[in-house]
């Protein structure tokens, strides 16, 4: 559909402990470039965000609006692991492609749960060819949540659409215990759908669809 810029932070990770710091405190298999979930120990969500390698660093993106939380959640579990974490948010720019974009100078593509995440400086802005009207429609069509809206600090990964960055064999990670549980007993509670627009619990509503988060109806 297009590329919109988003409302978006961007932190620096460097150091040899870098991708083991990360994995950490994150639920899915940070080894290379992802999308991963930071949790809390009650498996709330702080922030889904975007690891992207850069060079020998990892660039770090998620939502403005959660950066202050991620960054308390992050520094002070730094301790004595070699990883230095900067705050680069405010000399770039990030954007949302709904479409692979071709890699070119000064442009930092991932794949990401939302499309491809491109990062570029603020001295070299890309040209926005969709509208927020447009980038909702995009969501619920495709039933992609999205952090203010589906994803907050209310809800854990299941909840939200994000099972599929909980890795199923990684253990030792923030909040790992209570999603465990809450897989291998099938008890994951509410659940992202799809539903009509004029639903009373629409959380984002497009021109055909609407998301929610609902309990799952039993099973006749």
């Amino acid at each position: 559909m297009g590329i919109i810029e988003l409302d978006a932070y961007v932190l620096f990770l460097s150091g040899n402990d870098r991708y083991t710091f990360l994995d950490g405190l994150s639920t899915n298999k940070v080894e290379q470039s992802c999308s991963t979930v930071l949790t809390t120990t009650s498996a709330k969500i702080v922030d889904v965000v975007d690891v992207i390698e850069v060079g020998e660093n990892i660039a770090i993106v998620g939502y403005g609006p959660y950066k202050t939380n991620v960054l308390n959640h992050l520094q002070p579990r730094i301790l004595q692991q070699d990883v230095t974490l900067r705050d680069i948010s405010a000399i770039n720019n990030v954007y949302l492609s709904t479409d692979p974009v071709d890699q070119a100078d000064g442009l930092t593509i991932s794949k990401s749960f939302l499309g491809w995440i491109v990062v570029t400086s603020i001295k070299s802005p890309l040209v926005e060819t969709m509208t927020e009207n447009e980038f909702v429609d995009y969501r619920t069509k495709n039933a992609i949540p999205y952090q203010g809206h589906e994803i907050t600090p209310n809800v854990h990964p299941f909840n939200c659409g994000l099972a599929h960055l909980v890795h199923e064999a990684k253990g030792c990670y923030i909040g790992q215990e209570v999603l465990t549980r809450m897989r291998s007993r099938g008890k994951m509670g509410k659940q992202l759908v799809q539903v009509p627009i004029d639903s009373d619990d629409a959380l984002s509503i497009g021109t055909e669809f609407a998301l929610a988060i609902r309990r799952p109806k039993p099973k006749q």
